[in-house]
């Protein structure tokens, strides 16, 4: 009998251990992916995920970034797979990952929320500038695909408090005449040649709702040089044996264009290590974007 009943507790344990790490797992990755706080911004509650490097005291003010996550993923996703915490902790800046709703910006031709997902940026800068010394000068905004539509958005809408912005396989869903604010403002950007979700040359693909085609990236970089008035003719050289790296100078209030041109890259972060290339396509270690994004934000502050 004793024997039976080991045997039994053998099997049951045996058939629970399973059980009990798929719940430890669990439980790791909601704590692992949970945000932060939230905010009460336009009547909704809207979420987000921080990051304070430990070197910070707040005895001086420091840089903040923003970076937005693309459509169908989370902010944690975007810390993980961006690397901007370890940018952050070497460089001493806090940054600040955003949630959007429905796990998305709601960046669209149609759309009649972008201003509620404007103002929660900007309540969002409040926030944090009233529980940290932040410095208002140095406020940088960048985002992943959908999140980086709503980086372009961002920089019609808030340019008077981001002082630069950077994209990575952006996914522009609104005509660049959209834009109601067009001064010249900083702006670098990351883009595969293989990209089948948003392509370089432009097109329709799944993710495009209504028949919209996306823009040609070189093309749309330059409509953004136009923007800030810089020379027509860029300057192009070679980073990595993958990389190209296109910029207009001579800009109006220094405000450069640089386009990065990752050739065979697809839908991804350039420098990560998290991304999926049986869906996304090719992440080229060629470059770090958001090393790249971080040295070329610290050359831009808006004035006092």
């Amino acid at each position: 009998m004793r024997r039976r009943t080991r045997v039994l507790g053998a099997v049951f344990l045996c058939l629970s251990l399973p059980l009990l790490v798929a719940l430890i797992e669990a439980v790791d990755f909601h704590l692992d992916n949970r945000n932060s706080a939230s905010i009460v911004s336009s009547g909704e509650r809207r979420e987000y995920l921080l990051y304070v490097p430990e070197s910070y005291h707040g005895t001086r003010p420091v840089p903040l970034v923003v970076s937005l996550h693309g459509g169908g993923i989370w902010p944690s996703f975007q810390r993980d797979l961006s690397g901007w915490n370890r940018v952050a902790e070497q460089h001493g800046f806090i940054v600040v990952y955003p949630a959007g709703l429905g796990a998305a910006w709601r960046v669209t031709r149609l759309g009649s929320n972008i201003m509620k997902d404007v103002r929660f940026i900007s309540d969002l800068i409040d926030t944090l500038e009233k529980t940290y010394n932040v410095d208002p000068t140095r406020i940088y905004a960048n985002g992943l695909s959908n999140g980086g539509g709503m980086t372009f958005v961002l920089s019609c809408t808030l340019a008077d408090r981001v002082a630069a912005f950077g994209l990575v396989a952006s996914a522009q869903m609104l005509p660049f005449d959209w834009c109601p604010d067009l001064r010249p403002v900083p702006l670098i950007s990351f883009h595969g040649t293989d990209d089948e979700l948003t392509p370089y040359e432009g097109g329709n693909t799944f993710v495009a709702p209504g028949g919209w085609e996306f823009p040609d990236v070189s093309e749309w970089t330059a409509n953004w040089a136009r923007r800030n008035r810089c020379r027509p003719d860029p300057t192009l050289s070679a980073v990595a044996p993958d990389v190209t790296r296109r910029e207009y100078t001579g800009c109006d209030d220094d405000t450069a264009v640089v386009l990065y041109t990752i050739h065979g890259g697809g839908h991804t972060w350039p420098g990560s290590e998290s991304m999926p290339e049986w869906f996304l396509g090719p992440t080229s270690q060629g470059v770090d974007a958001s090393e790249q994004m971080w040295e070329f934000f610290q050359e831009h502050q808006l004035p006092m």
